[in-house]
This record gives structure tokens, sequence and C-alpha cells, in this order.
């Protein structure tokens, strides 16, 4: 990374979900670099869903690296998650067409409510699908897949947590950290992020802002992903050894009415 950038610059490995990412900074210039990010980090880019891509650059090796404007900014809080900002950006992005068709030719199609509930079974070891909360929980979600069709797929974040979500100094709101973005129901995401920081009584409210109308239907679609996400999340905390988070999300589980 320094023979890209010259040795006058400070490099430091900031992690990251996949390939690799550093943050890189020479006097006043600052940058977020990662290597072989997705194509897609250009459309979000251009649609001001993330901070600004600067460039692209190719190395030898065939790697991709990316660098995006670094922006001084704090992760929202928890209390944050009812803002008007995030419902509009989140509403900008279930409406974007430049990134579905970018998905679309990214090779992604989108994803149905019957192939969650297949791999959420096959994925799912003795020990967790023997839990009866979990019994329960699978057991709504067999009883409702058929119910839960919606034609108009978007582009979902699928992990719209608190911490993925950027405020500048200036303002400005970004949703970063894309690398498990899907097309599929947009109430993948709603759901997730009302159960998770908007009491009931403010769904509606918070909807509104959002810009659709609370119906039985959307909230039946909330629920059912909302619990197959819970499922997953249980799951793959089990498998890092990450007891405590496992049984935070079992909880979570539990009070989700099933």
């Amino acid at each position: 990374m320094e023979d890209l950038l010259g040795q006058d610059w400070e490099i430091i490995p900031a992690g990251g979900a996949t390939g690799a990412a550093y943050f890189a900074q020479h006097e006043e210039q600052r940058l977020f670099l990662k290597r072989n990010s997705s194509p897609f980090l250009a459309v979000l880019s251009a649609e001001g869903i993330v901070p600004k891509l600067v460039w692209t650059k190719r190395l030898e090796n065939g790697d991709v690296i990316t660098a995006q404007q670094w922006m001084n900014g704090r992760a929202l809080k928890s209390h944050d998650m009812g803002d008007n900002n995030v419902a509009k950006l989140l509403k900008k992005i279930h409406s974007s067409k430049p990134l579905l068709n970018m998905l679309t030719r990214l090779g992604k199609t989108p994803i149905q409510p019957e192939t969650i509930l297949n791999l959420l079974k096959k994925d799912l070891d003795g020990e967790i699908a023997g839990l009866p909360i979990v019994e329960a929980a699978l057991n709504f979600l067999t009883n409702q897949v058929e119910n839960i069709e919606y034609n108009e797929t978007v582009v979902c974040h699928c992990d719209v947590n608190h911490n993925n979500w950027l405020l500048t100094e200036n303002n400005q709101l970004y949703l970063i950290d894309w690398d498990g973005a899907i097309i599929g129901d947009p109430a993948i995401d709603l759901g997730l992020l009302l159960y998770s920081y908007i009491p009931k009584e403010g769904w509606e409210d918070w909807l509104e802002l959002y810009g659709v109308t609370l119906t039985e239907n959307l909230e039946l679609r909330m629920k059912w992903y909302v619990i197959a996400q819970a499922i997953t999340f249980i799951q793959w905390h089990k498998n890092q050894n990450r007891f405590v988070e496992m049984d935070n999300w079992i909880d979570f589980l539990d009070a989700v009415s099933i």
C-alpha cells in the first residue's frame, strides 16, 4: 500500500469484513482505502449514500484499491434512529434505480422468503434448532412463508445497526458497510430497524417519515424477516463463540411476539 501512495503517507489497517481496509493520512489529506471493494461502491458514492469515491486503481496483481474521502463524524446512537434523516436516507436507498440496476448487473437476483427459510434450516445446528424459542420461531416462519411474497423488490442493506450510520461534522448522513447488500423486500431493513430502535407506538409516525403506511401486510412481513434475521444472528454468534451476543439475540427473539 505504501508503494501505491508513497512513503510520506501514514497507513493504518482498519479491518473490514471483506478484503482489507486502511486509513491513510498525509498532512491534511486523509483517505479511507479498501482492497477489492465491490464495483457497487461507485454507484453508492454517486448517489451520495457513502462518502465520496476519490479514485480507483488496479494493481499489477489484479487487486483493485479504492480511496474514499475520509469524513470526520460519529456513528449514530440508538436514540438517533428515530430521526427524520434516517428514514429519508433509507427511503432514498430503497427507491434508487441506479443501485438496483448495478446489483442486478453484478449478478444479484431478488431473494425469496422460501430461499431464506431453506437456508436458515440448513445452517442451524441441532442445539440452536432445539431451543424452544427457536422451534416456535421456525414454526411461525414456515406457517407464514406463503403470505410474505412482495413484488416490489429493492436494494436492502441488511445490517441497519446504528453503528453503520455515519453522521459527519457538517450534518451529512451516510450508511456504510455494504458488503451484505441484497435485492429483496424493503421490509428486511424496515423490520430490523423498527424492532431494534423504535417503540411500537411510534412505528406509524416513523414509517410516515419514510413514506409508507403501516398495514397488516407490512407488519407481518417485517415480523417474518426480523425473526429470520434474529435466528441467523443467534447461530452466527454461536459459531464465533460470542455467547453474550448470542444470548442477547435469543432475548431479542423472545421479545418479538410469535
